[in-house]
């Protein structure tokens, strides 16, 4: 391929993202992507530290010293694989992530959405610098679960800028429920960030070290059972906050999509609930914690979305087609330009 006709391709790509302005479903989509994109990483860290397979790459950007790549004999190659593929699944976060930028862009959103979308680019960066620093601290407990919780974070802004995407830009931001019902909001969502924080001090404490040779060095010097109980208070504590505030939203008939965000929410509390307890009886098998880990995410965005329903923009006219008005011109000069050629 000659310089010309890499020039004409390049050409080509930046007029499409300077003419193309994708529709609110098509907007959803890469929102809904990066949602779980963010989600699916917190999965394969899970499985690198059940796996044992934390130190399988001893160092970062690179796996090995001088090697960008696992290398035979340096430490058993499964573990290499296993650590070497969650970090090139960084990657596609990142992709996932300046794409919802990029969407964000095209349709000329509002700045909400805009601030959303480069906090996910920001928040994979920093994620990188952090699982970089847990690496070079030999997977110390509490660096592994400032590893994982700001991952919740970003589930949580992902989950936002999807529910926030559907709103027109134009809207009239209004409350929808009273705010006696988003201050409980408030109390089930701190809830949800205490579940969370003891949830990574029993994994601290716990048997899956990360490393298959590490041991119980580095590891939280506390009672696993204990914490593990403590947990538990937490979870039922943020359980018992969120029925009371889904039987409230029923009592002063809210929005249809809050009361069904709520009741999906309960869903996947009791089913997280099940799981745990099931860990708790069996002595936490390894291939549960990956599950485990993956429905903390899958609440994390259900807690986010019925957050997001009870305040929402609301527009009187009929909604446009990207979200924007600006984003709605562009489409029809884009395609007016299609229709002259």
């Amino acid at each position: 391929m000659g310089r010309v006709e890499v020039v004409n391709i390049f050409d080509r790509v930046l007029r499409f993202f300077r003419e193309t302005a994708p529709d609110i479903r098509q907007q959803r989509k890469v929102a809904f992507i990066l949602l779980l994109c963010q989600g699916g990483i917190t999965v394969s860290g899970a499985i690198v530290r059940v796996t044992g397979s934390g130190l399988g790459c001893v160092t970062w950007p690179n796996c090995h010293p001088g090697s960008l790549v696992p290398l035979k004999g340096a430490a058993p190659f499964v573990h290499q694989m296993i650590e070497w593929g969650n970090r090139l699944l960084t990657f596609v976060v990142m992709a996932a992530a300046i794409a919802a930028v990029i969407a964000m862009y095209q349709a000329r959103r509002r700045t909400e959405l805009k601030v959303y979308a480069w906090l996910g680019v920001a928040g994979v960066v920093v994620q990188a610098l952090i699982g970089a620093m847990s690496v070079f601290l030999k997977l110390n407990w509490w660096a592994v679960a400032l590893h994982f919780l700001p991952s919740m974070v970003l589930v949580w802004i992902a989950a936002m800028l999807f529910v926030r995407i559907s709103e027109p830009d134009h809207g009239h931001p209004t409350r929808l429920i009273p705010q006696s019902l988003r201050t409980l909001g408030v109390i089930a969502t701190v809830a949800l960030a205490v579940v969370l924080m003891t949830g990574t001090m029993v994994t601290g404490s716990g048997v899956h070290s990360g490393d298959a040779g590490a041991g119980m060095e580095g590891r939280l010097d506390v009672d696993t059972q204990a914490m593990a109980v403590a947990h538990a208070v937490c979870m039922y504590i943020y359980l018992l906050a969120t029925v009371i505030l889904v039987i409230m939203l029923y009592r002063t008939k809210a929005p249809q999509p809050a009361k069904t965000a709520g009741l999906w929410l309960i869903a996947v509390i009791v089913i997280q609930w099940a799981i745990g307890v099931f860990q708790f009886y069996q002595h936490i098998p390894r291939w549960t914690v990956p599950i485990h880990i993956g429905f903390a995410s899958i609440v994390t965005a259900w807690t986010a979305i019925l957050w997001a329903h009870g305040y929402r923009r609301v527009a009187k006219n009929a909604a446009l087609v990207t979200g924007s008005q600006a984003g709605d011109r562009k489409r029809e000069k884009s395609s007016q330009r299609v229709n002259d050629h």
